[in-house]
């Protein structure tokens, strides 16, 4: 996004690094996402998105650098941020001795949901898992988990959501119906959204900007259209890979023309 937009900032990375004994998996990484906008961070596994995401959620200590949300210093206002923000991972999984309403329960009361049953019955049946209500968390299968997830994620109308892989383990139906869901209500609330995916059609469908890391560090940054015309390649999943393999993004003017 070009820096004459003055939508409000609602996190930012300064110079962020993070080194693991002596291994650096965050080099001097620094973004804005603005209110209204779907930033897609990419990379292979190991280019340090996990990493990005830890920190950014206050998981994990950058060895140096700056985290900002709502203009805050993140860990000075960690529990206020949090408050006005959310998370989904395909990979951090509920407790599955508790129900699915249980669990969305909790974390309703922890957020301060007013008429938190009110609201679990609206985000089951938007997701379309109304029929899962009762099943323990635990024996959900990694699609449903998913999407229960996601419930979560909604539940306190965060005004800045990072979302892991929303679309994993999810068939192309309801793969697309998520998509929707989440770009419908990212416009009608305006929230901000870091979105990763190894998915280029989710990226391609939801993200108004990206982010592609390798080895830690920003190698390509702009809307998915602009850097497929900056690279030798004819589609953004031909330039995850190439970035994957080389690391690098050929800038050029003298892309060859697409095979009939």
């Amino acid at each position: 996004m070009p820096e004459t937009d003055h939508r409000e900032t609602l996190l930012e990375a300064v110079e962020l690094t993070r080194k693991f004994d002596g291994v650096t998996a965050l080099d001097r990484f620094s973004f804005k996402l603005r209110r209204g906008e779907v930033l897609g961070l990419l990379g292979a596994n190991g280019a340090g998105k996990t990493t990005a995401m830890n920190c950014l959620l206050g998981l994990t200590l950058p060895t140096s650098g700056q985290i900002f949300a709502f203009g805050q210093e993140l860990h000075a206002h960690r529990i206020a941020i949090l408050q006005r923000s959310n998370f989904s991972s395909s990979y951090v999984s509920l407790p599955g001795n508790l129900k699915v309403w249980q669990n969305l329960l909790v974390f309703a009361r922890i957020y301060g949901v007013r008429e938190p049953k009110k609201k679990i019955a609206e985000l089951l049946e938007m997701l379309e898992v109304a029929h899962l209500r009762d099943r323990l968390t635990g024996q959900l299968s990694a699609g449903e988990g998913t999407r229960v997830n996601l419930c979560k994620a909604f539940l306190n109308d965060p005004e800045l959501l990072m979302l892991d892989e929303p679309t994993a383990s999810l068939d192309p139906d309801i793969a697309d119906k998520v998509r929707k869901v989440v770009r419908r209500v990212q416009r009608e609330r305006s929230i901000g959204i870091l979105y990763t995916s190894h998915n280029m059609k989710d990226i391609e469908e939801v993200c108004d900007r990206v982010i592609f890391l390798h080895k830690g560090r920003i190698v390509a940054e702009g809307t998915p259209e602009e850097i497929v015309k900056r690279s030798t390649e004819h589609s953004l999943e031909n330039v995850f890979i190439k970035i994957a393999r080389s690391g690098d993004l050929e800038d050029t003017n003298d892309k060859e023309p697409a095979a009939p």
